[in-house]
């Protein structure tokens, strides 16, 4: 096994051991079976209207170079769980966010602090719309999340 391997293995059992003694309210665990992919629920726990009785399900995708590398995080759609409309979150469930892109993310990061930034991006949502391009984006899209390279508005030009 190669050492970033190990250091991405540790790092996740100490985080699996932190996420079972406690996660803040409206994340849940739903599986963690390995250190490849775990699955977590969320609801917004504000009064948004948008998501009111909603709860999202998220799938984490770790490589072995985790927390160097940000996770693979999308947004997962089963019959009681849909995809939440979001101007950053596309119909396949693919989330344009900096912090879960190589530039954005740090590895003082963790998948509660992920989640609770996917809880606070929905939170502060005030607009019921997919981002611009959605059906093109979904139908054309070949890449794994992390390798798309998003424009974020803060991006200097």
């Amino acid at each position: 096994m190669p050492p970033a391997a190990g250091f991405a293995t540790k790092r996740l059992g100490k985080e699996l051991q932190k996420i079972h003694n406690s996660l803040p309210p409206g994340i849940d665990l739903v599986s963690a079976e390995n250190f490849e992919e775990w699955f977590l629920d969320i609801r917004v726990l504000d009064s948004n209207p948008l998501y009111k009785d909603q709860t999202y399900r998220l799938k984490f995708k770790f490589s072995s170079s985790y927390p160097i590398e940000p996770p693979e995080v999308v947004f997962v759609k089963l019959p009681d769980r849909p995809i939440p409309i979001h101007p950053h979150i596309y119909s396949n469930g693919i989330i344009c966010l900096d912090l879960l892109g190589q530039q954005g993310w740090s590895p003082v990061q963790n998948v509660e602090s992920v989640c609770m930034s996917l809880q606070s991006m929905l939170t502060g949502n005030t607009k019921d719309e997919r981002p611009p391009g959605d059906e093109d984006f979904v139908r054309a899209n070949r890449l794994r999340p992390k390798d798309i390279d998003f424009f974020y508005h803060d991006n200097n030009v």
